[in-house]
């Protein structure tokens, strides 16, 4: 296939044991305003019926198989076969909003120095018919101020608003100019892209309003939960020479800070207390003094702490206090 146009998009999909979730996935890109050029579904060495269900669709979808290489190795393979310019990231398991091509495309055409842009997202936790905007739409038009991009990932960042794998669209020379998805990495492979390009091509475009539909299923957990507190502090140590070398140190600084936050709040969650006092400790700069002290408290009783928080987490759920939705903990 040979394709032509300033803005091609290719839609890349990696899949793994997800019979369940596959057509729908599909079924989003197929309903999208703007069809994508290419429809790439690779599949990393399912052992349910992934594969046949990708080709039920037909010649509209490509199935590219491989041996299970996880899920960084696999966006990697769609990206190398796609021929579009543009590649636009979905997740197994997740879906597009029809606008989701469209209007991320009509923001790359009105801001053509773009190389990346990505958007807000919903986030649905179906099991208990709830569903929220990961950020509210107003702060984020507030924030961005009448402009279609933020200037700064990185200062984007520092406010959690990463954007989504699911909402993300790349132009894919950037994406091999820096190497693809690390595969090397269990944890983060999706924001250690994101920095990566950052540091290069700190201007994202962003669109305040949700464009895909990201499932929080309740059987899941913490992101923290089942990786050695070594992994978070050599993916920081890794970033903050990266940003160093590209003369990003000071500007990556507080989005470390927030990631460590949000990786310590896990942390708590599951009473690691020696993975909590490495990351204070290695990092020192990304906390202030009484953050510190308090977070160092709070670890004197990791097992107290942890059942106090696991409390009140239920609590506020049950009550239905807080804004944006979550996993439950473990």
């Amino acid at each position: 296939m040979e394709l032509n146009g300033e803005h091609t998009i290719a839609a890349v999909i990696p899949a793994y044991n997800a019979e369940k979730y596959i057509a729908r996935a599909l079924d989003s890109v197929l309903a999208q305003a703007r069809l994508p050029d290419e429809i790439i579904v690779v599949d990393d060495g399912s052992a349910d019926n992934t594969a046949d269900i990708v080709r039920s669709f037909g010649p509209k979808v490509t199935l590219i198989q491989q041996a299970n290489s996880g899920v960084s190795s696999a966006r990697n393979t769609g990206i190398r076969a796609a021929k579009s310019n543009w590649i636009a990231f979905l997740d197994a398991d997740d879906e597009w909003l029809p606008e989701r091509l469209a209007a991320q495309l009509a923001l790359l055409e009105r801001n053509p120095r773009l190389a990346w842009t990505t958007s807000n997202y919903l986030e649905c936790l179906c099991e208990e018919n709830r569903t929220a905007a990961h950020i509210p739409v107003k702060e984020l038009l507030n924030e961005l101020n009448g402009a279609e991009y933020f200037s700064s990932f990185l200062d984007a960042a520092r406010r959690r608003h990463w954007g989504h794998t699911d909402c993300m669209l790349i132009r894919k020379d950037v994406l091999l100019e820096l190497g693809g998805f690390n595969p090397d990495l269990p944890i983060a492979e999706d924001l250690d892209m994101w920095f990566r390009i950052a540091y290069r091509y700190p201007c994202v475009g962003f669109i305040p309003r949700p464009l895909a539909i990201h499932h929080l299923r309740t059987s899941g957990s913490l992101m923290v939960s089942t990786f050695s507190g070594s992994l978070y502090t050599n993916f920081m140590e890794r970033h903050f020479q990266l940003a160093r070398t590209q003369g990003a140190f000071e500007d990556f600084l507080p989005a470390a800070s927030s990631l460590m936050r949000l990786w310590i709040r896990g942390l708590l969650f599951d009473a690691r207390k020696k993975e909590i006092r490495e990351l204070l400790t290695r990092f020192p700069r990304a906390f202030s003094p009484v953050y510190r002290c308090w977070i160092k408290g709070l670890t004197i009783l990791p097992a107290l702490t942890a059942s106090v928080l696991r409390a009140l987490s239920k609590a506020i759920r049950t009550l239905k206090l807080r804004r944006q939705l979550t996993r439950p903990p473990r």
